[in-house]
């Protein structure tokens, strides 16, 4: 070949690289950015589609005394056919198992006045279970799924009393660097007084928590621990355990607490940051 004709050959040849370089640059910068994670409304603001309750007592999926309802769009929990609380701690339980990574986002109040017989304790108080066992694995007379509670709680007309705090049924968190034995860990929340409607996140990442509160400054965070795990000296802890669950939680369901004092939830929504 002569040189000529090898200076053509090389010059096609470099342009029909620079034209697949520039297509393929083309492509990258035509493909489209991984989707952003949405708020999806786990409550329908009608009924209870996807959602189940367990009282202590009771068999999974029984209501008795119409103690969760749908009234004004809002899940209610309520003690209005009830003479005495007697101990019905309930449960209502979204049906599908969270990832492992989500954030929940809630709206609830407090209303009325606790249910006679109800705990001390139980005044405007509810939760969120999160890292929780099954519904299906649930003892019929077990008082709490094993799970982390994050604790939604009132204040009173005076004193101060947290909210979004930490509660262990059946586990221990990981807490300041150190495993967390004690069953309850306060947030540095402020009092949330009356019957306003209150606004908190919730996001769990493989076992982590972290709590927010709304405030005047928007969204902040009072509350965060990891390391969830099952408790083996809980005799619930232990029973799972025992059935071969891992001890490190790492995902589960969660549900909503009625406790013995009127609470409503207006919003309950789910935002996945995984597949």
């Amino acid at each position: 070949m002569t040189l000529p004709a090898r200076l053509a050959a090389a010059l096609c040849v470099g342009l029909f690289a620079l034209g697949a370089c520039a297509s393929d640059s083309a492509q990258v910068a035509l493909s489209p950015e991984p989707a952003k994670p949405e708020w999806t409304p786990l409550f329908n603001g009608k009924d209870l589609t996807g959602w189940t309750m367990k009282v202590k007592g009771y068999d999974l999926g029984q209501n008795p005394l119409d103690t969760v309802r749908v009234k004004d769009g809002c899940i209610s929990m309520c003690y209005d056919q009830y003479k005495n609380f007697g101990g019905m701690f309930g449960h209502l339980f979204c049906n599908e198992k969270m990832p492992a990574h989500y954030r929940l986002r809630i709206e609830y109040r407090f209303t009325g006045k606790q249910t006679p017989g109800g705990p001390g304790w139980a005044h405007r108080n509810s939760g969120v279970m999160v890292l929780s066992e099954a519904p299906q694995s649930m003892r019929k007379d077990q008082d709490f799924p094993v799970s982390v509670e994050v604790q939604l709680l009132g204040g009173n007309a005076t004193g101060e009393r947290s909210t979004l705090n930490m509660c262990s049924p059946g586990t221990n968190v990981v807490f300041g660097g150190k495993l967390y034995t004690p069953h309850t860990l306060n947030s540095k929340s402020r009092t949330c007084r009356g019957d306003d409607w209150v606004k908190a996140e919730i996001e769990v990442d493989h076992g982590k928590v972290s709590c927010h509160l709304d405030g005047d400054k928007g969204l902040e965070k009072v509350l965060e621990y990891q390391g969830c795990q099952l408790d083996p000296k809980d005799p619930d802890g232990k029973r799972l355990l025992d059935a071969g669950a891992a001890k490190m939680l790492s995902e589960g369901w969660f549900s909503l607490q009625s406790e013995s004092h009127p609470v409503d939830f207006r919003k309950v929504e789910l935002k996945r940051f995984d597949k």
